[in-house]
C-alpha cells in the first residue's frame, strides 16, 4: 500500500474535486440519474430518515478504506489539520470507537467525497430542494470483536451554536454493516420530539433515557439499518440514533457527512470547530471552512 504523502496544502481552501474519484455533472440532464424519488423524500419526512441510498462503487470504496488505514496511524502527515482526532472515543480500552473529525481537509478521497453527485442531490432534495453546505465530517471505525458502542443521541445537540435547525447528516459504510458488527440503529418519529439533552458520546449506551418523557419511552422502538457497503443511510438532525458493539470478526468503518441548509448562521461567538476562525453570532455560515457544495 501507498504510504500517504504529506499534504502541500489544506485541501479546504480547495472547493472543487482534486481526483477522478467522481465527477461532477453539468447539465440538468447529467444530474437526473442521481435524483432521489418524491416516494424516498416523503418517507425521509414521515420517519426522520431514509437509508439504502447508494453512493459508491466498489472502486471508490476501495480508495476511501486505503486513505483510512493510512489515516488512523499515529502521527500520519497532515495530522495538523484534525478538528478532533480520539484513537478511541470511549474511556474503555476494551471498548475501541475511533472516531475523528476533518478528514476531508487531509486526503483527496476524503475531500471529494463532499462532491459526489449522488450525496450533494440527495441532500439538497431532502432539504427542501436547497443550496447546501458542509458543515463537517466524521470517521467512525470499530474493530472486529470490540464493543465500542455509540450513544443513543440526537446530532444537533451538539450544534446548538447554529441557527436555524436545518441540518443533515449522512452516515455512509465502507464495510457492509449489519446488527453483527455494530450497524447504526434508529428510533422512526423520533425527530419530532424536540430537543433532547445530550448523553457522552461513547459512554452508557441508555444514558438518553434519562431525558425522556414516559410518553417517548414507550415509543422508543428502535430498528437496525442494515446496509451494503458503500450504500447511505440520512437522517434529520433531530433523529435520536446509535450503533451497538461489534461483536463480529469483522471490522465495521464509516464516515458521516454533516451539512445544512445555505443561510444558517452562527449562534455564538466562540469557536465552532477546532483550529477554524470563529464566525460572529448572527452571521451567515460560509467561507473556506463551510464550503458551498451544491447551488
Amino acid at each position: 500500500m501507498a504510504t500517504l504523502s504529506a499534504p502541500t496544502q489544506d485541501l479546504a481552501r480547495i472547493h472543487e474535486l482534486v481526483s477522478d474519484l467522481f465527477r461532477y455533472p453539468q447539465t440538468p440532464e447529467e444530474w437526473e440519474p442521481y435524483r432521489l424519488s418524491e416516494a424516498q423524500v416523503a418517507f425521509y419526512h414521515e420517519n426522520g430518515y431514509l437509508a439504502g441510498v447508494p453512493l459508491l462503487d466498489e472502486r471508490q470504496i476501495e480508495v476511501l478504506r486505503s486513505e483510512l488505514a493510512q489515516l488512523i496511524q499515529p502521527n500520519h502527515p497532515g495530522s495538523e489539520y484534525w478538528y478532533e482526532y480520539h484513537s478511541n472515543e470511549s474511556s474503555n480500552p476494551d471498548s475501541v470507537l475511533f472516531h475523528a473529525l476533518g478528514a476531508w481537509r487531509i486526503t483527496p478521497g476524503f475531500h471529494d467525497v463532499l462532491w459526489n453527485p449522488a450525496f450533494v442531490m440527495a441532500a439538497s432534495q431532502l432539504l427542501g430542494n436547497a443550496p447546501v453546505r458542509f458543515w463537517h465530517d466524521q470517521l467512525f471505525c470499530k474493530p472486529a470483536k470490540h464493543v465500542g458502542v455509540v450513544s443513543w443521541h440526537q446530532d444537533y445537540s451538539y450544534w446548538t451554536r447554529t441557527r436555524p435547525m436545518a441540518h443533515l447528516t449522512c452516515w455512509t459504510g465502507l464495510d457492509d454493516a449489519d446488527t453483527h458488527n455494530g450497524c447504526l440503529y434508529y428510533v422512526p418519529g423520533s425527530h419530532r420530539w424536540g430537543l433532547l439533552n445530550k448523553p457522552e458520546l461513547a459512554g452508557d449506551m441508555n444514558g438518553i433515557m434519562n431525558f425522556l418523557s414516559e410518553e417517548q419511552k414507550r415509543q422508543f422502538q428502535p430498528i437496525p439499518i442494515e446496509l451494503k457497503r458503500g450504500h447511505a443511510a440520512f437522517h434529520h438532525p433531530l433523529m435520536v440514533h446509535g450503533s451497538y458493539e461489534n461483536r463480529s470478526d469483522r471490522p465495521r468503518r464509516a464516515f458521516v457527512l454533516n451539512v445544512f441548509r445555505d443561510g444558517t448562521l452562527s449562534d455564538s461567538h466562540d469557536v465552532l470547530l477546532t483550529g477554524v476562525p470563529p464566525i460572529p453570532k448572527g452571521a451567515s455560515m460560509q467561507g473556506d471552512f463551510f464550503p458551498l457544495l451544491f447551488a
